[in-house]
């Protein structure tokens, strides 16, 4: 009876021991991480990225594009309003598309490398490797792990969950939190190949533009059908800042509605809807850092915040908001449009 006991004990030690080596820490997973990064050459992602804006979400597919060493093609839309905007780099700089206005401007910009980037592979592992206080878990299927984000203004999503494929280490899902930990930005990958092809004007920034504006139906006869637009009323909240006036002014090619807020936090926000014009040769140098305001791409300086979306400009111009109040203002503005 006691040789069965110890022969029982001894059994279920050996499988505990096997089961302890199939397992790896989290190191063990840094390290393939870095191994993985080493030895990539390219990759095609698609995936869909939800954003939660109040009590609305927005969805859109997303496609990603990467040769190395620093030639990206982010293709953001939404498929529900037939809005896209590209953002491209290659070795003549960083573009970002706006094909239903017929729009191209060049950013003098190391993007992506100066803040994370929720659907970019290395990117992801960028943030894995730099958090040395990372949280690690894994499941049957995936590797999770909670990290730490570097976006400029990273005090309204300073955290990320990130999970990772454990038959590849391919992403799965990220999610951006609030700091309550709230997700405000879910990317849920489902397409990922590896070490892949491109062809030779892939990411040339004129051969882009055409392609886009090929699956715009309204760029057929190059006339915008109506000029009007919904005005658009910020969200987000500061103290004692209101709105003093709303003033329309028709222009020679559209309509401008220019919103001004008083108080000590004051500002201006200009939008504008006008007739899609013939693109210029040469892209728009735009003064400024790209920012991501996740339904699309934002120029920001000291003192204003430009951007594009649904057919419509926008801008913020004021001397006395920060960066990140103005980047906050600007994602407010794509959410309820309410007073």
């Amino acid at each position: 009876m006691r040789k069965k006991f110890l022969l029982l004990i001894t059994g279920l030690m050996v499988m505990f021991v096997l089961a302890a080596c199939g397992s790896k820490s989290q190191d063990d997973v840094v390290k393939e991480l870095k191994g993985k990064q080493s030895d990539l050459t390219s990759y095609k992602v698609n995936a869909k990225m939800t954003l939660k804006m109040g009590t609305d979400s927005q969805i859109y597919n997303v496609e990603i594009w990467h040769k190395d060493p620093t030639f990206y093609r982010v293709n953001l839309k939404n498929a529900e309003k037939d809005q896209s905007q590209m953002i491209l780099r290659n070795k003549e700089g960083v573009f970002v598309l706006t094909p239903a206005l017929n729009k191209s401007f060049r950013f003098q910009s190391d993007w992506p490398q100066n803040s994370s980037q929720a659907y970019l592979y290395e990117s992801l592992i960028k943030d894995i490797v730099a958090d040395k206080e990372a949280k690690f878990s894994s499941t049957k299927d995936f590797y999770i792990f909670e990290t730490k984000t570097r976006y400029q203004n990273n005090s309204m999503l300073p955290y990320q969950e990130i999970k990772l494929n454990k038959s590849d280490l391919s992403p799965a899902v990220v999610k951006v939190m609030d700091p309550d930990r709230n997700p405000l930005v879910t990317v849920e990958f489902s397409k990922v190949k590896f070490n892949a092809d491109f062809d030779k004007d892939d990411f040339d920034m004129k051969k882009n533009m055409t392609r886009a504006q090929l699956n715009l139906p309204a760029m057929a006869n190059g006339k915008d059908k109506d000029q009007s637009f919904t005005i658009k009323y910020p969200t987000f909240e500061l103290t004692g800042t209101k709105l003093l006036e709303e003033k329309t002014v028709k222009i020679e090619d559209g309509k401008r509605v220019v919103l001004t807020y008083d108080g000590k936090k004051s500002y201006t926000l200009v939008q504008e809807k006008v007739s899609t014009k013939v693109a210029s040769a040469n892209p728009t140098l735009m003064e400024g850092d790209i920012v991501d305001l996740g339904a699309t791409i934002g120029a920001l300086s000291d003192h204003s915040l430009s951007w594009s979306q649904g057919g419509v400009d926008y801008m913020i111009a004021s001397k006395n908001l920060t960066r990140d109040e103005m980047v906050e203002i600007a994602k407010s503005v794509q959410g309820d449009s309410v007073k």
